[in-house]
């Protein structure tokens, strides 16, 4: 596992409150791996999801710290989303 995949894990986590969420989500890290939520939190790795975003490690690092709205990096093109939206747009509200 990449410093990158360990610390996403950790922020999103943050966020998170120490739940997890109602269904499953992947995010792709693209050059450092994978990391991969469900109701137990976020932890390392990947498995089939309802919801897959995809970004670069600084996207992703901007969205966590909530310097960079993850709605505004989807419109942008900085991430991409693949599954289902309305899973998409609440953990979105939650990393707002």
């Amino acid at each position: 596992m990449s410093d990158v995949v360990a610390e996403a894990v950790t922020a999103l986590n943050e966020k998170l409150g120490g739940e997890g969420i109602d269904g499953t989500a992947q995010f792709n890290v693209e050059g450092e791996g994978s990391l991969y939520v469900d109701g137990d939190g976020a932890h390392p790795g990947e498995a089939d999801a309802d919801v897959t975003f995809t970004a670069d490690a600084d996207t992703l690092k901007e969205i966590f710290e909530g310097s960079l709205n993850p709605t505004s990096a989807f419109m942008s093109g900085r991430l991409t989303i693949d599954g289902d939206m309305g899973l998409a747009m609440k953990l979105a509200s939650t990393l707002a």
